[in-house]
């Protein structure tokens, strides 16, 4: 069977391929952009940050925005993604360990009054050594960047959808953290059994108790048996050994 990628016209009835293509005109369909928008997670203090930018121009002037932008011609969401962040807070994802997967797609019709503008939002974690988080230095069209806890934020007054998209993102990472170790991704490689539980207060909302804790991870966990000095006892080191958790746990009050 002849296919267009090895240089021969393909007949449909009467028409060739490249008879359509030629014919073809992309003004008869409405016009639809394509933006991305990104949820950047850190844990700072037992608090769950996120990065949000202050729009300095319209839409939503001085509004906070999750940090995004247009999909450039020449590029695919992600790497407009990793620029759009760097452009807008400074933050290059290159330059530290990060997970990232992509999270949804926003399209209703009307998410944006400029005109049709469909979203790729994208899932940020930022491994951080929980007492702070990278600068963020406001570019392009933002007026700032900045670092705000996540669970004192007032939702509704973020720009475009990016109340759904925020909340997306957290529930994202609050699901996955029932059966799975995605919480380390928000810790160095190696990392103190508190240091992980202090994932879990900062994004459940809740203490969970440490000899409990410990039963329920251990099993997910490599030790690397080396320690570092703790309050009261030198605590113990550990790795990711396991990307699942079993049986998983059932989150407070979901």
């Amino acid at each position: 069977m002849n296919r267009p990628e090895d240089g021969v016209e393909i007949s449909t009835g009467s028409t060739t391929e490249a008879d359509f293509l030629a014919s073809y005109d992309p003004a008869n369909f409405p016009a639809v952009a394509v933006t991305v928008d990104l949820v950047v997670f850190a844990v700072v203090n037992k608090v769950l940050q996120v990065a949000l930018v202050e729009r300095g121009a319209p839409p939503f002037l001085g509004r906070w925005a999750l940090p995004g932008g247009f999909v450039g011609p020449a590029e695919d969401a992600l790497a407009a993604a990793h620029r759009e962040l760097v452009e807008e807070t400074g933050l290059d994802l290159g330059t530290h360990r990060v997970f990232v997967e992509q999270l949804a797609t926003f399209s209703a019709p009307h998410r944006d009054p400029r005109m049709r503008v469909v979203s790729v939002a994208h899932l940020v974690l930022l491994a951080g050594n929980g007492t702070s988080v990278p600068d963020l230095m406001a570019g392009t069209d933002a007026a700032r960047a900045q670092w705000l806890p996540v669970h004192e934020l007032d939702l509704t007054s973020l720009a475009f959808d990016h109340a759904d998209i925020l909340a997306a993102g957290l529930e994202r990472l609050a699901g996955k953290m029932e059966y799975t170790t995605i919480a380390a991704q928000l810790v160095p490689k190696e990392f103190t059994l508190s240091a992980l539980r202090d994932i879990y207060t900062a994004v459940w909302q809740t203490d969970l108790p440490a000899g409990n804790f410990t039963r329920k991870m251990r099993a997910s966990l490599t030790p690397t048996g080396a320690k570092v000095q703790a309050v009261g006892a030198p605590a113990s080191l550990f790795t990711v050994g396991s990307e699942w958790i079993s049986p998983p746990w059932s989150r407070p009050g979901s």
